[in-house]
């Protein structure tokens, strides 16, 4: 039997809110299992507004999706009264094991009703899959459509133009008392019967980014303490602390309040990387995410980390800079840039160790990305003293020490090794100098370019102890024990 799950994988990515790039759905055509066949009901002013991984990278290039809807090979009982048959469908588990393109539809209701029948009809899906989404949290809305941008077709602008223009939204009351901007911020759906009135936004994230290692580990074992405030938990690589912006089910989160069986669901007070293991808080109250953020934030939340370099790494402090961009990967600078962000940490030690065996590297999916030198690794222990997004990843990359396993940021190192001079924020000999800030973000554009994409399961690097201070003066301190390339 066929299931949808087999090709729901998509590969790792940071979660984030997709910007609308159109506003007419784009689906292929035939593939083996079934034709796909085009709604044509004009009830529904559907989108083309296709995405994929490329969205993010240099001036928000696009490739749409190849495949279509039929591809997917949904199988299910149901069928909607104006749909063909659907075959058996299987629902979003078991979990897939493969990597394919996300793809995210965006959708404008022309006439209202529950959201469920909408996307069903809109996109010919079968409804329990439409609820699978939703619970996933896939969907979302905005009372007004965003704008298009400079690349949408004159048909995209005509619909745009259409149920934006100032008469049509006179007439709406669920947007009285808003400024357009406020009416185009995006909101997560969580109902499969809510109601979504005519000139609604939707973006529906039809392969969410899934985690299949949540269903590979045993939970209770990753427990490091359980106290009435908080869990604490050695996160297991490959898996998300509280979910992605497709994907709020497969959480550590959750799992680890199912193995514990607490009525109340746990809560992220942090984040680490999906691909970094280690130690995580997780709240047990809603007050005690609260102080705990709050500990964040005043820095008495003391994280120690273990990272497997790929080159000596000298101890002592390392100072870079970090260019305020959202998306990954992250460009530091040792040189300060007005405007780029701190980021420091202190690299207590560094040993030499083996390189991690074949064997090793393929049981924690760790990539082979072709490091010209694998007779030795570097252990470094690290006190990570501001929390930047990638910080230790970028910094030790900039320092040509990536860490093993990081497909984004060694391919990078490995180019600036056989040419040197393409980093445009490199110093000493290599250092470049611009003309403008234009020509040093065109530069820096091209650099990101080298990079890779985010690891798919486990890089080396370890949150390997956490601890701070109760008000009350008691200390808390966890340890996460071996990391994995020890085991």
């Amino acid at each position: 039997m066929a299931m949808v799950s087999s090709l729901l994988w998509i590969p790792n990515y940071r979660g984030f809110v997709v910007v609308p790039v159109t506003i007419l759905r784009t689906l292929s055509a035939a593939t083996s299992h079934r034709h796909y066949n085009r709604h044509k009901n004009k009830r529904f002013g559907c989108s083309n507004w296709d995405s994929d991984l490329n969205f993010y990278q240099k001036n928000c290039s696009r490739t749409f999706a190849s495949d279509s809807v039929a591809s997917i090979a949904i199988t299910s009982n149901l069928s909607t009264p104006n749909s063909k048959c659907h075959v058996e469908y299987d629902r979003l588990l078991p979990c897939p094991t493969e990597n394919f393109l996300p793809r995210i539809e965006h959708l404008v209701v022309k006439e209202g009703g529950p959201v469920l029948d909408f996307i069903t009809k809109a996109l010919d899906l079968p409804p329990l899959y439409v609820a699978d989404l939703i619970h996933f949290g896939a969907v979302f809305y905005a009372l007004v459509c965003p704008k298009p941008p400079s690349t949408a077709t004159p048909e995209e602008i005509k619909l745009f133009k259409q149920v934006t223009d100032p008469l049509v939204l006179k007439k709406r009351h669920s947007i009285k008392g808003k400024t357009l901007r406020e009416a185009q911020k995006t909101f997560r759906i969580t109902h499969i019967d809510e109601f979504v009135e005519a000139g609604t936004y939707l973006r529906v994230h039809v392969r969410p980014k899934r985690f299949p290692r949540c269903y590979e580990i045993d939970w209770k074992s990753r427990i490091i303490a359980v106290t009435e405030s908080y869990v604490v938990l050695n996160k297991p690589a490959g898996t998300s602390v509280g979910g992605t912006t497709d994907n709020i089910e497969e959480t550590c989160a959750k799992f680890s309040t199912r193995a514990l069986k607490l009525t109340t669901p746990l809560m992220t007070t942090h984040q680490i990387d999906n691909c970094t293991e280690g130690c995580v808080v997780l709240a047990r109250t809603k007050d005690y995410c609260s102080v705990f953020h709050r500990k964040i934030r005043e820095k008495k939340v003391k994280k120690l980390y273990l990272a497997l370099a790929a080159a000596y790494v000298p101890p002592g402090l390392m100072t870079h800079y970090m260019r305020p961009f959202r998306m990954a990967p992250k460009i530091v600078s040792q040189e300060l840039i007005e405007g780029w962000n701190l980021c420091q940490l202190e690299v207590l030690e560094c040993r030499k160790v083996p390189w991690p065996n074949a064997w090793i590297e393929e049981e924690n999916g760790i990539q082979d990305l072709n490091w010209p030198n694998k007779e030795f690794a570097y252990e470094c222990k690290i006190n990570l003293l501001t929390g930047r997004t990638h910080q230790i990843r970028a910094q030790l990359a900039a320092c040509g020490a990536p860490l093993v396993g990081d497909s984004m940021y060694m391919p990078a190192v490995i180019s600036e090794l056989a040419n040197p001079g393409l980093n445009p924020v490199g110093n000493g000999k290599y250092k470049k100098e611009f003309e403008s800030e234009a020509d040093r973000e065109s530069a820096i554009e091209e650099w990101a370019t080298k990079h890779g994409k985010e690891p798919g399961v486990s890089i080396g690097l370890q949150a390997s102890q956490i601890s701070w201070d109760e008000d009350e003066g008691q200390q808390h301190l966890y340890l996460a024990g071996p990391p994995w390339w020890t085991q």
